[in-house]
């Protein structure tokens, strides 16, 4: 079995539209932290040099949101109300069985910024000769990992419509992944298109359309060039957040030697 890395890293040095922020506390800081919390939590008194170079663990503290990174969206992140006005699922309610199948690679690169739609999809899937399954994982190989870290990863990248987004749905695919910030086009392009034609079907059709139909989407995938069209499993289990519209997730591909 060979596994392939198809996660993007969480980086505080790259360019992000809603900054990361990371500390770390050294092992020696770390040390007296223990002494410090011991003394306050459990009233112990400890002296932290005797520990070997009077260091303890270092300890790394992140503020970020849970789009950062490899992440999976769960219902609840498209909007309030769910399939039917139902309350939407959120990313500790998934199924797990739904983050660990067979895959397909689209290639969308090429592809001018803006949106594809179900005939692109349904042509893709029939010049590779793959008919997904019930479950089966969806990645879309756009190009756009090679700008991760710069602010043209979040503009420079192609995303599906509402009707590629169903037409998946359609065929049982429950999980979409994309290399790109997001599965619908760049926001630059929908509200340029919108303010052109008034259109606001135009406006985030893909994160809209699990509002009528639960699916989760992976965004911001890496090395998705490195996969061959099929043949190939992926697992992708997001963090449990409780109560969270997203999770991250280390998304790993695994292909038979």
């Amino acid at each position: 079995m060979r596994l392939i890395d198809i996660s993007s890293p969480v980086d505080a040095s790259g360019w992000e539209p809603e900054p990361i922020s990371h500390t770390v506390m050294s092992p020696a800081e770390g040390a007296t932290h223990m002494s410090e919390e011991m003394r306050a939590h459990f009233g112990i008194e400890f002296d932290a040099s005797v520990l070997p170079d009077g260091e303890l663990l270092s300890i790394d503290t992140l503020s970020l949101t849970t789009h950062t990174g490899t992440h999976i969206d769960a219902p609840s992140h498209y909007g309030s109300r769910g399939p039917g006005g139902a309350r939407p699922r959120n990313i500790d309610e998934m199924p797990l069985e739904w983050f660990h199948n067979p895959a397909v690679v689209l290639d969308l690169t090429g592809c001018e910024p803006g949106a594809v739609d179900a005939d692109f999809i349904a042509k893709r899937l029939a010049d590779i000769g793959y008919e997904p399954s019930p479950l089966d994982i969806v990645l879309l190989k756009t190009g756009a990992s090679e700008l991760v870290g710069k602010p043209e990863y979040f503009t420079n990248f192609v995303g599906l419509d509402g009707s590629a987004v169903n037409l998946l749905m359609d065929m049982g695919v429950r999980v979409i992944g994309t290399d790109a910030f997001s599965l619908d086009a760049p926001f630059t392009d929908m509200i340029r298109r919108y303010q052109e034609s008034g259109d606001r079907s135009v406006l985030w059709p893909a994160h809209f359309a699990g509002r009528e139909r639960e699916f989760c989407q992976i965004e911001r995938l890496a090395n998705l060039d490195a996969l061959p069209p099929f043949g190939f499993t992926v697992s992708c289990f997001p963090i449990k957040v409780v109560g969270a519209g997203a999770g991250w997730a280390r998304a790993v591909a695994m292909l038979e030697e």
